[in-house]
């Protein structure tokens, strides 16, 4: 069985750097916005849309404000939703068939549970993430403490909605996880280096 690795993550809590620096460490391959790449090409949809139906509430909680913006009933866009998922997951186990890798968010620890993947959580205190925002994003720069913590506040509410709403688990809940790393106030890299040596004794 290949040796398969899911991150959740807070947003600003450096869970993609750490992932993305555990599969070079390892020589295996690494799934983010690849996963987004790939749905698009065997879809009629944009990149742009399955980001805003990842990033928005799963229906039924989706405004139907928000299905007209997109031009379809509740029920279409319900629908739409559950086939992006749908997809998106069958991608998901497509790509973790085919050899060892890392793949970051999108549910992946729930949707690849019977090939027994190590899935890690990453978490920081909200000052970790605003100064983690703050050197990697240049949009941050231009918000004030406040809108910028309301920002990340907001994103971790739609990726725990997302991932409750299709997993009827709890997004964050150490239950649900392997390893909860806390990277407050920690080198990334560092940290990276040491997960992948333990990730090398156990798998």
């Amino acid at each position: 069985m290949n040796r398969i690795i899911t991150i959740g993550r807070e947003f600003g809590s450096g869970g993609r750097e750490i992932g993305r620096r555990i599969a070079e460490n390892l020589h295996i391959a690494y799934y983010d916005q690849e996963i987004v790449t790939e749905l698009s090409s065997r879809s009629s949809l944009t990149e742009g849309y399955i980001r805003n139906v990842e990033e928005n509430h799963p229906l039924p909680l989706l405004p139907i404000t928000t299905a007209r913006t997109f031009g379809l009933s509740s029920n279409q866009a319900a629908e739409q939703q559950l086939s992006v998922y749908d997809l998106e997951s069958r991608i998901i186990r497509d790509m973790a068939s085919k050899s060892d890798c890392v793949i970051v968010g999108r549910c992946g620890d729930y949707v690849l549970w019977d090939m027994e993947p190590f899935r890690l959580f990453i978490y920081a205190d909200i000052e970790s993430k605003l100064a983690r925002c703050r050197r990697k994003g240049s949009d941050a720069k231009e918000l004030s403490d406040r809108e910028l913590r309301r920002r990340i506040t907001s994103i971790d509410k739609k990726r725990a909605r997302y991932y409750n709403f299709f997993t009827d688990q709890t997004w964050g809940d150490k239950t649900n996880y392997d390893l909860c790393v806390n990277t407050s106030l920690t080198d990334i890299k560092k940290l990276a280096a040491t997960l992948t040596q333990y990730l090398e004794s156990l798998l």
